[in-house]
């Protein structure tokens, strides 16, 4: 499936740009602690607004494809 399709397709409920707590629920409801570790290591592209994390949703697809790729 092509990024753009996948974009519109999955996460159709969430904004653009979201929080820690809604970036858990999209991958099957992690844990805060290894979400907060998947952004520390930049494993997952974020950025920070004031002392919050915001993740693009773009980059938690492209996280997602890259588990697809490496399991395959």
């Amino acid at each position: 499936m092509k990024s753009q399709d996948a974009y519109k397709l999955l996460f159709c409920d969430y904004p653009d740009v979201v929080t820690v707590e809604q970036m858990c629920e999209m991958l099957g409801g992690i844990s805060t602690k290894t979400a907060y570790r998947l952004l520390k290591a930049g494993t997952i592209k974020s950025f920070v607004v004031g002392r919050r994390y915001r993740i693009p949703k773009l980059n938690i697809l492209e996280y997602l494809e890259l588990i697809e790729k490496s399991n395959a």
